[in-house]
């Protein structure tokens, strides 16, 4: 990849959108106008909403497929509009409203599951149906399409994943003489070793905008058996696994493997450490040679890690295409659908986005079998890979409500600033939490 695309997990819930972020920085955007004027395909075209996932030239690719589509038989033909990420909810939320909005659309990781509770995606479980019976549905790489499965039906269809990956620097860990880490303990040896030589243990960062050790502190609940849910999505924070994930990681902190300075760092503070050299090991985001300009091969992909009871897991956000109710026709809906997954392949091979594909024909690929890093995150991460949603396999929108909220926030930098033990933290996890989702 030679791009460093913009990826968005999900937003906050909808009191809170506005104030939900991205985790990278765009390279570039694409204009955009805001709601157009009429409902979902009004004159007989399906329209699709998109969201600029890259730059210029996926905007251009995007625009591209969708023109390209020949709908067979009765089916109508698509539209395409992009839509910005800058208040992107309340765009889709007047616009579904008024009925001036999509048939299709790509959007926030959670979107699908808000909207659907008031009533406004048309499942896809038709769509699910027809990919059973024309390969798409094998092709699938394990555990990406479950977490849409509600009990009235999939509410949206995955198309690409943005996995929370653990690297390393090579070469300050050959220098510290300690091996990749596979496991806690060797994930704190490792760190105590980098200290020594005068480099960042572990890099992480919860300053503004940045919400790399939200994702680290989940993905290391996650990583103990843990989590924040019940199997049924019920709030679940104190519990045993959880208190010793936590009592882990301020044990990290303690021992100076995290930067005190962490709980202020921003993703440009996270990127300039690993440009720079000044780090070691760390969770960031897919594709990071080329987020940070790193073209010797010394920044590489370390396999998950094995927690203390057996959990080998990673985190995982699910990007994905939804449809909704207000359609001039909902089978041309479905066909449209059909067909943009189906021409997916075309931005792997372009290198525009910076997500992991979610078909396992795309991981084939000569474009993307390339970068061996993204091939061992495809392999390695992916079947162990999970949501927001664990210990169950279902988001919903109170996931939507953890991701980059306030109580996920102050969890995360009261880690980091080792304020408090770790029932204490849990509890005033769990309590701001369950203030929030409904």
């Amino acid at each position: 990849m030679t791009s460093t695309p913009l990826t968005r997990r999900g937003f906050l819930g909808a009191a809170a959108a506005t104030a939900a972020a991205p985790i990278l920085a765009a390279c570039g955007s694409s204009k955009s106008a805001g709601a157009a004027s009429s409902g979902g395909g009004a004159g007989g075209v399906i329209k699709f909403w998109d969201m600029p996932w890259g730059t210029q030239a996926y905007t251009d690719a995007s625009k591209k497929v969708t023109q390209s589509y020949v709908p067979a038989g009765k089916n109508l033909k698509a539209s395409w509009q992009g839509i910005q990420w800058n208040n992107f909810y309340q765009t889709f939320a007047s616009a579904i409203a008024s009925k001036t909005g999509p048939a299709v659309s790509t959007g926030g990781g959670f979107q699908a599951f808000q909207f659907a509770e008031q009533g406004a995606i048309a499942m896809a479980d038709n769509v699910v149906a027809t990919m059973k019976t024309n390969g798409m549905y094998d092709d699938l790489l394990p555990g990406v399409l479950e977490p849409f499965h509600t009990k009235d039906g999939y509410v949206a269809l995955p198309w690409q994943t943005d996995m929370r990956v653990l690297w390393y620097r090579k070469s300050l860990l050959d220098k510290a003489g300690v091996d990749v880490p596979t496991d806690w303990p060797s994930m704190l040896a490792a760190g105590k070793a980098l200290k020594q030589i005068g480099v960042i243990g572990f890099c992480t960062g919860s300053g503004a905008g940045n919400f790399t050790g939200n994702h680290w502190t989940i993905s290391m609940l996650i990583n103990n058996g843990g989590g924040v849910w019940t199997p049924d999505g019920q709030v679940d924070v104190v519990n045993d696994r959880n208190l010793e994930a936590v009592e882990f990681m301020l044990e990290m902190v303690s021992a100076g493997v995290i930067d005190p300075g962490a709980v202020g760092y921003t993703s440009d503070n996270m990127d300039t450490q690993w440009k720079t050299g000044k780090t070691g090991f760390g969770l960031y985001v897919a594709y990071l040679p080329q987020r940070v300009g790193d073209t010797s091969g010394d920044i590489r992909v370390a396999s998950p890690l094995t927690g203390p009871h057996g959990d080998k897991t990673a985190l995982q956000f699910i990007n994905n295409i939804m449809m909704y109710k207000n359609t001039p026709d909902q089978a041309s809906s479905e066909a449209f659908v059909i067909y943009y997954l189906q021409s997916l392949k075309t931005y792997w091979q372009q290198a525009l986005v910076g997500g992991i594909p979610v078909f396992k024909s795309i991981t084939q690929l000569p474009e993307f079998t390339k970068d061996e890093n993204a091939v061992k995150v495809a392999t390695d991460y992916s079947p162990v890979a999970k949501t927001f949603a664990a210990r169950g396999t279902a988001s919903n929108a109170n996931t939507a409500v953890l991701d980059g909220g306030q109580a996920l926030n102050k969890f995360a930098q009261s880690i980091f600033t080792g304020k408090g033990d770790a029932k204490t933290i849990l509890n005033e996890f769990g309590t701001g939490l369950q203030s929030a989702v409904k």
